[in-house]
């Protein structure tokens, strides 16, 4: 088959449009023509009121090797890649062949695909979630946005599914793919349930309630393929024998009794949340740096007002849906600002771990038709110049935030929320305008200044106004800004060597997005593939050896 990329329509085209595209292109008959069908498509809004879709196709025709032959030299015509998965190595004939279960530890998106491709292997993944099974974590996240009450190892970080769960469900990411990786966790969603559709749209998403069955889903492929999954389940110790992991120690108030589970080869994918599974990893003198992060609030608009900024008179085309933006701005202070996380139709929803604290984080459905749109706007935080010396020192410096906006926010888990107006003119609110929070279980008007340092607020205020130009109406005085968004991405990386272990502590598998190397649902999949890989050779390497 021919892979056609780059093929451009106007954004009222038909199917027959479509076809005619791919006759001219090829310059062939309809009779040669045997099908075609979409590998991906996407929009061009540079031009709002000339939005024009971009396909990439793939063609079957009667003359595949002579137009290879005749376009040898155009580079959006070449030969459909293969995009199936394929493992590189030789996987046992039998589950029986060896006796080292591996470990995972976390079932979010990374811990789901290392688990997943283990059990697909044969090798019979044991996952501890410290969290609960989807259905109860579901039921325990609504009990603080309806009730106040958190439920530390239960709620929008922690539980079946990772923090990804109850967001956009953003399938999208650009991380270098040569393998396919990506398609494959595209695939395996696809078969737990998702649309279809993420296959073929240039930027899918899933949205929480899809999320929800489609995890459900995977959790019992796991298990049917021989794996199992242990729900609160919390980490609390590793088993060391030198420089080496034998094992874990659960905590004695879980379901498992303290249970010591031995292993030689145990993933770490416990999200960027972990926190005292961090601090557990710095006892035990696994090698951990600082790493850059981000902190700053969610930001609320009218959908409405950011479809007909972004697209004109095509706001509401089926083809188009929700609008959504990405922003960054370098300040006169060196710092950078940036959008982050962006949920078109949206909610902006309680995302704390810890009580005490109060954490934003953005949500949405898969139609994304709730009225406001939100998103993080952020600025970074670098260790060398915010917090050198202990890798722990960036999760303290988010503490303090999320500690601070608990207070001003009542100490009742409301968020203190400011209207952006307010905000650059530096006063404390009093009043909402025309735009409504959407954040629950409640907001408090304040001044939101007095969470982030000086060079924060002098970043972000020097942002939105730049940001206004770009989409006219962001700077609007009555936009809502509501504290505190800290949990953007892992503030430190455990660093691994080229076969994925830590570079300090054999068999230990840093993965994912807690560890530093994945920022997203997509890009944790594929991390997590990788991951499982590279284990999955280390045990065939064991069993040869035996």
């Amino acid at each position: 088959m021919l892979r056609l990329t780059q093929v451009i329509l106007p954004l009222d085209h038909t199917d027959d449009d479509l076809q005619q595209a791919v006759l001219t292109l090829l310059n062939i008959n309809e009779e040669d023509l045997l099908s075609f069908s979409v590998f991906k498509s996407g929009y061009d809004a540079r031009k709002r009121e000339q939005i024009k879709m971009i396909y990439t196709l793939d063609v079957d025709t009667l003359s595949n090797t002579e137009l290879l032959e005749r376009f040898a030299g155009n580079q959006n015509i070449k030969a459909t890649p293969d995009t199936t998965y394929q493992f590189v190595g030789e996987l046992p004939t039998e589950q029986t062949t060896h006796t080292d279960r591996p470990i995972v530890i976390g079932f979010g998106p990374c811990g789901l695909f290392i688990g997943l491709i283990l059990a697909q292997m044969g090798f019979n993944p044991i996952i501890l979630e410290r969290g609960k099974d989807v259905k109860r974590r579901t039921k325990d996240t609504w009990d603080l946005w309806r009730n106040r009450k958190l439920h530390v190892d239960s709620n929008v970080q922690f539980g079946e599914g990772g923090a990804g769960t109850f967001s956009d469900g953003k399938l999208y990411s650009q991380i270098k793919d040569r393998k396919h990786y990506g398609r494959k966790v595209l695939n395996e969603f696809v078969q737990a349930g998702a649309p279809e559709e993420i296959l073929t749209i240039s930027k899918p998403h899933i949205g929480t309630f899809k999320l929800v069955k489609m995890i459900q889903n995977m959790r019992q492929t796991i298990i049917d393929l021989g794996g199992e999954i242990r729900f609160d389940s919390h980490v609390e110790e590793f088993v060391m024998d030198g420089d080496a992991v034998k094992g874990v120690r659960l905590r004695g108030s879980d379901s498992q009794g303290g249970q010591t589970i031995m292993s030689n080869h145990i993933a770490l994918a416990v999200g960027h949340s972990a926190r005292d599974t961090f601090e557990q990893l710095q006892k035990q003198n696994i090698y951990m740096e600082a790493k850059p992060f981000s902190v700053g609030f969610r930001i609320e608009h009218p959908q409405s007002m950011i479809d007909k900024e972004r697209f004109g008179t095509n706001a509401g085309n089926e083809r188009l849906g929700a609008a959504d933006y990405k922003l960054v701005h370098h300040c006169k202070n060196g710092r950078s600002v940036y959008s982050f996380c962006m949920c078109p139709g949206g909610t902006v929803v309680a995302a704390t771990s810890e009580e005490g604290h109060v954490v934003s984080n953005g949500m949405s459905q898969y139609s994304r038709n709730e009225r406001n749109a939100n998103a993080a706007i952020v600025v970074g935080i670098e260790p060398a110049k915010d917090y050198p010396g202990d890798p722990l020192a960036g999760i303290e410096l988010q503490r303090r935030i999320e500690k601070a906006a608990y207070v001003l926010g009542g100490e009742n888990y409301n968020a203190p929320v400011q209207l952006v107006g307010d905000y650059l003119n530096k006063k404390p609110s009093t009043e909402l305008g025309d735009v409504t929070p959407s954040y629950q279980p409640g907001v408090t008007l304040t001044d939101l200044s007095v969470l982030l340092p000086d060079f924060a607020n002098e970043a972000i205020r020097e942002a939105i106004p730049a940001f206004d130009k770009k989409i006219k109406g962001f700077g609007r005085k009555d936009a809502v800004l509501t504290a505190a968004e800290t949990r953007t991405s892992s503030p430190l990386c455990i660093k691994r060597d080229d076969t994925y272990q830590s570079i300090n502590t054999k068999g230990l598998y840093p993965a994912g997005e807690g560890a530093g190397y994945a920022g997203g649902i997509l890009s944790a999949g594929v991390d997590g593939i990788r991951v499982a890989e590279a284990m999955a050779l280390s045990m065939l390497k064991q069993i040869s050896e035996q």
